[in-house]
């Protein structure tokens, strides 16, 4: 006699390994709900690991000299991400590593009145400081730096340390499914199906589709069309030589958004990288890669002329923000969350930046009691584990990109 498929019941699945789904998943378990994450790649392989590992509080939006909604929302978030990292938040991160507890923002030269007298106002108060010459960070500590320097109340982390920390805590809840072999679909009633190559099932209550850039896909496959989704490109650029000083920083342009931002990040053989990003990483989206590292190294060179960068290592990296629609094809200011139209099961989440993915996970725990979820067990989430894999780690996308480089010199 053969043995009926293995069907798994769940109060919530989500969809997604990037830090959104990451979270999320972490916060229903803490919630009580039987919850498990999908994955089609690995974790962390898209949006999540392309970022600068920044958690601000919205200065970098204030650049025009005034508050916006996007830097009301971000406000709060360094305290929140502090408290995690503490291991006293709503999230247990005290296993992830912070790059940098500051944030730099500088002008290159005189900071208009506008913006200097914005950040000196009780508007801006306690989330940025002066920083007077001789405390100022490499490289700007230097005596041919002429411009001002504020210290921001933003801090900067190692996104695969975050990505693994987050996976650890939810060890057993993480499962690979193939995109050309197991199978979303839709019930009768509306709900979410997996059905795998191997026939096992899944079934859940409640499904949350966090995949970023792959939500669009998901809905398509689950036969929706809404909510629609926008992305926004950026060409970034990374530069490795031993010289680099660590440093995090945006330098302001002439216009409302950083001329230049910059993290660094070890890679594997502990070389300095510079990540640059910025409005030079929103126009490289539309020039090619000769054209945007030229204009890169004129940049740095012009910025900080007493770098030695002759015989670096340069390459750039494409990366696409996904978000929901917005008019005129705008940034969002907040994560978003809603349901699928006709649908009382299916949810549609976009953190929009890093910094809310725990915004995000607050609100759809929210949503789902709202909505009446109960907790329940499932006696056999174990046994999926003989249908799906486990997802990896993604690799760092300097490392992944410079070994690249090197293999084919």
């Amino acid at each position: 006699m053969s043995q009926s498929p293995l069907t798994v019941d769940l109060d919530v699945a989500v969809i997604g390994g990037g830090v959104a789904g990451l979270w999320l998943l972490n916060r229903l378990l803490a919630a009580g709900y039987e919850a498990a994450l999908f994955e089609s790649h690995a974790l962390g392989g898209e949006q999540t690991l392309a970022s600068q590992g920044m958690i601000h509080g919205g200065i970098k939006y204030t650049l025009a000299g005034s508050l916006t909604g996007a830097s009301e929302q971000l406000a709060d978030m360094p305290r929140y991400w502090r408290a995690c990292l503490a291991g006293e938040g709503s999230v247990d991160l005290s296993h992830t590593r912070i790059l940098s507890k500051h944030f730099y923002l500088f002008s290159s030269g005189g900071m208009t009145d506008g913006i200097s007298t914005f950040l000196a106002s009780r508007l801006a108060h306690g989330r940025s400081q002066p920083v007077k010459a001789g405390r100022r960070p490499a490289p700007l500590d230097h005596p041919d730096f002429q411009g001002r320097v504020y210290q921001l109340q933003d801090l900067v982390l190692d996104v695969p340390s975050l990505v693994e920390d987050l996976a650890a805590q939810a060890r057993g809840r993480l499962f690979k499914t193939d995109p050309a072999r197991d199978q979303w679909q839709t019930d009768e009633k509306g709900a979410a199906t997996l059905t795998t190559a191997a026939g096992a099932r899944v079934r859940a209550r409640q499904t949350i589709l966090a995949a970023g850039r792959g939500n669009a896909a998901l809905l398509e496959q689950l036969g929706h069309r809404q909510p629609a989704m926008q992305t926004r490109p950026l060409q970034q650029v990374l530069v490795r030589h031993p010289s680099l000083p660590w440093f995090y920083g945006h330098c302001l342009g002439a216009g409302s958004q950083p001329r230049l931002t910059i993290s660094t990040h070890n890679s594997a053989d502990g070389t300095p990288i510079w990540y640059l990003g910025g409005a030079l990483a929103e126009d490289g989206a539309n020039m090619s890669e000769a054209a945007l590292m030229a204009r890169a190294k004129n940049e740095l060179a012009s910025l900080f002329p007493q770098l030695a960068l002759a015989d670096a290592e340069w390459t750039t990296l494409w990366a696409e923000r996904a978000e929901p629609v917005q008019a005129g094809g705008r940034r969002p200011d907040g994560a978003y969350l809603a349901l699928v139209p006709g649908s009382d099961s299916v949810r549609v989440a976009w953190p929009t930046k890093l910094t809310l993915a725990p915004q995000l996970a607050e609100e759809a725990v929210s949503a789902l009691q709202q909505a009446g979820l109960q907790a329940h067990r499932s006696s056999n989430l174990e046994a999926l584990s003989q249908y799906l894999s486990i997802p990896a780690l993604a690799p760092s996308p300097w490392d992944r990109l410079f070994a690249l480089e090197h293999a084919s010199c």
